[in-house]
């Protein structure tokens, strides 16, 4: 019998903020804000998370994601990987990120709707766009491929 060590998450779905350092607007452009897709995207074809929601502002991002190891490695993929690609590929030079990040663990569908909604406006909120769709780092654009709602978070029934 294995024993589940510290910090495993037994696949929970977390609600994640993260910021960059300083509140510097790191993502703003589009090679910054492009490259953190490209990190994003890869880590979770790897299989490191599944992906639900996201955005990508010029200062932070929030995200929804189910780990398959613990959120402390996921974001260490992340935060380190993007670190290391914008560093290696762009030549962006001093601190990226903010050393912590804020989660929560996702408990029902209620509240996976509400951090849904809230990663949707974000950009809606901050006037860099006129609708979530509208935005394009972001999951409401619709041009992005996502990982469904894990199965304990699906509604017991379908209105209808």
């Amino acid at each position: 019998m294995t024993i589940p060590y510290r910090g495993n998450t037994g696949l929970g779905s977390y609600f994640i903020t993260s910021a960059s350092y300083q509140k510097i607007a790191v993502f703003q452009t589009d090679r910054m804000a492009g490259l953190l897709l490209n990190v994003l995207f890869r880590y979770r074809d790897q299989g490191k998370y599944l992906l639900h929601e996201f955005v990508v502002m010029p200062d932070h991002i929030h995200l929804i994601l189910t780990p398959t190891d613990t959120v402390e490695k996921a974001m260490q993929l992340i935060k380190g990987g993007f670190s290391f690609r914008a560093k290696k590929e762009l030549g962006f030079h001093g601190e990226i990120w903010e050393t912590s990040f804020y989660d929560r663990r996702i408990r029902d569908y209620r509240e996976y709707c509400q951090f849904r909604e809230y990663i949707h406006l974000n950009p809606v909120k901050a006037r860099l766009s006129e609708s979530p769709a509208a935005y394009r780092y972001g999951s409401a654009a619709g041009t992005f491929s996502l990982d469904p709602l894990p199965q304990r978070l699906k509604p017991s029934q379908l209105a209808g």
